[in-house]
């Protein structure tokens, strides 16, 4: 069985109390549990979910012990300014690229998000791929829940 390494951002902790996200949340961290999936975050991710109702905080705490933090780098910040300076998305939503720029240079090969504003959008992907090889960091694959988890039953 091969394990894969994703980091997740808030919006996916968030997810499992979003009747619409609910199922796939459930079974993205389900896969986590069973060690399917490698789970990173991030500072930035316990920061923002600091902030979130009293649900979204305990799951994030029960899931940290099959999960990675990743602490928030200068190469990670001049990451981040570098795709605000690109103008992919609004500098009020530095934090949405700060998501991208974590995984992309702690070499996190797939970002999960519910965020189809600023993460998980086809034109934004491509040029936060353009961005990381100008800046020297591999490229990243953004991704729903949904495009990730396994449907296939384990034996």
């Amino acid at each position: 069985m091969r394990t894969i390494r994703v980091y997740a951002d808030t919006s996916v902790f968030g997810g499992v109390f979003d009747r619409e996200f609910r199922t796939a949340s459930l079974a993205f961290f389900d896969q986590v549990k069973r060690r399917q999936i490698s789970l990173f975050s991030s500072a930035i991710v316990r920061e923002e979910i600091s902030f979130s109702p009293k649900a979204v905080r305990e799951l994030f705490a029960s899931v940290l012990e099959n999960a990675e933090i990743i602490e928030i780098t200068k190469s990670a910040l001049d990451l981040r300014d570098a795709y605000l300076k690109a103008k992919i998305i609004p500098r009020k939503y530095a934090n949405d690229a700060l998501h991208v720029a974590a995984a992309s240079v702690s070499g996190c090969p797939i970002i999960v998000s519910w965020n189809f504003k600023h993460i998980v959008h086809f034109d934004k992907i491509a040029l936060y791929n353009s961005i990381n090889i100008l800046e020297g960091f591999p490229q990243i694959s953004i991704h729903s829940p949904l495009e990730v988890i396994s449907y296939e039953k384990r034996l």
